[in-house]
């Protein structure tokens, strides 16, 4: 990826000022506020029901928060019902939880969706672009006739990020992409991600609850709890960080097995 000039390198491409959430009588959010740099990957961490899932759902427009604002690309996400927000909409792709494919559909037709749904481009010109995005992640050509239920769990989250990446977005989020998914599975997948980012210069917001993605690829990490961001920053800062809950979520068991493998890995990448 190209180097940013010093103005844009910190320029923030998300804006998220006191958000509320509410369902009924459950407090989800109390009072959350972030902001996502461009070109980072951002992650959202937290444990079990801390509202990691329903922000990103807020921020890409699919629930309206009580109160508060969020800002994509400096354009208020309320306002995106009011006109048509398909210009802000393929400015993002959004790989969803288990990758959320249509079980009818093979992996080429899965791939194709946003794109038949927001161009008009010509079946032959679609076809072109998802032999691309399909090769992009590394699945085989053959895999393309394929449906999700023929594939496995690697390869349905790889089909699910090229259908996030087909319309050759600005930002990509990502929805617990490794969740279930076999260590060395998972850490090929980063490792993908990564590889992306660089090549198609993208801004990745990620939710997840896997430390050693977190510790592998995050530039900084929000972690939510008790309905507010705890803290951010980049691991190593929040590992020493003194709120119980951030200090529970990285110093127990998994917490510390997973900073000792991230050090170990730096060891060997300076061997």
């Amino acid at each position: 990826m190209a180097s940013q000039p010093a103005s844009e390198k910190h320029q923030s491409v998300i804006e998220v000022s006191h958000v509320s959430t509410r369902f009924g009588q459950a407090v989800v959010h109390a009072d959350v506020s972030l902001s996502v740099r461009q070109g980072e990957v951002f992650a959202i961490a937290g444990g079990n029901g801390c509202g990691k899932s329903t922000l990103l759902r807020e921020i890409v427009g699919l629930l309206t928060p009580s109160s508060g604002t969020i800002r994509l690309f400096g354009q208020d996400s309320r306002s995106l019902e009011e006109y048509d927000g398909r210009p802000l909409h393929r400015r993002f792709g959004v790989m969803f939880q288990h990758g959320a494919l249509f079980s009818s559909l093979t992996l080429v037709d899965n791939v194709a969706v946003p794109l038949r749904e927001y161009t008009g481009m010509s079946p032959a010109l679609i076809r072109e672009i998802v032999a691309v995005k399909i090769a992009m992640v590394g699945l085989p050509p053959e895999s393309g006739v394929k449906y999700p239920s023929e594939l496995s769990g690697g390869m349905r989250r790889r089909a699910a990020l090229a259908r996030a990446i087909v319309m050759d977005p600005e930002l990509l989020f990502l929805d617990e992409p490794t969740a279930g998914l076999d260590p060395m599975i998972a850490a090929g997948f980063d490792k993908l991600v990564l590889s992306l980012k660089g090549l198609l210069g993208l801004t990745v917001v990620m939710v997840t609850h896997d430390l050693d993605s977190l510790w592998r690829i995050a530039d900084r990490v929000a972690v939510l709890g008790n309905g507010k961001v705890l803290g951010v920053g980049t691991m190593s800062e929040l590992s020493q960080s003194n709120d119980p809950v951030v200090r529970e979520y990285f110093h127990g068991p998994r917490g510390r097995a997973a900073s000792e493998q991230a050090a170990w890995n730096g060891r060997d990448r300076n061997v």
